[in-house]
């Protein structure tokens, strides 16, 4: 009997260091960007220098957005930027939904803070080696400001991560 629990404690933690090593090394890229004062400008980019060694591996990036309850629209424009180490250039406009159907937040968090982490590139393969630069900048409008003079309230933190696809 005593042989069986032994062979069970050595079994369960094998399994618990296979699941630390499988989940290590997937996120190669991790940073955010606190918004001063919740306030996001339009004309304020948030900026992320990566430097890439790895020219053979695909990766996923993501978008990491932290709101409070004082965002105000059920979507968030976005118009992100990736310059590639040769200056080449890439332009996105991107939308996210931020609620469902009932007004209800998405992402995760059990208090007012809410995150989302939405895909950006998915299956991308960075095959130059130097440093990429991501910039986000939002581009979500209220009627009464077409101009983009307002500041978009209620955005914490803007993130980006890039994890290696299995």
């Amino acid at each position: 009997m005593q042989t069986i629990l032994t062979k069970n404690n050595y079994l369960s933690l094998l399994l618990c260091a296979l699941l630390l090593v499988s989940c290590a090394g997937k996120t190669e890229y991790s940073k955010y960007t606190s918004i001063e004062s919740h306030q996001w400008f339009s004309e304020n980019k948030i900026a992320f220098i990566v430097n890439n060694t790895d020219t053979i591996s695909k990766k996923n990036v993501f978008i990491h957005i932290r709101n409070n309850k004082d965002y105000e629209f059920s979507s968030l424009f976005l118009i992100a930027n990736i310059e590639f180490p040769n200056g080449f250039q890439v332009t996105d406009t991107l939308e996210y939904e931020m609620t469902d159907s009932e007004g209800n937040w998405l992402g995760t968090g059990f208090t007012e803070l809410k995150e989302n982490k939405l895909f950006y590139k998915e299956n991308v393969l960075f095959s130059e080696k130097g440093d990429y630069k991501f910039n986000i900048k939002h581009a979500t409008r209220s009627i009464k400001d077409i101009e983009g003079q307002l500041p978009l309230k209620g955005i914490t933190d803007v993130g980006l991560s890039i994890e290696k696809v299995k």
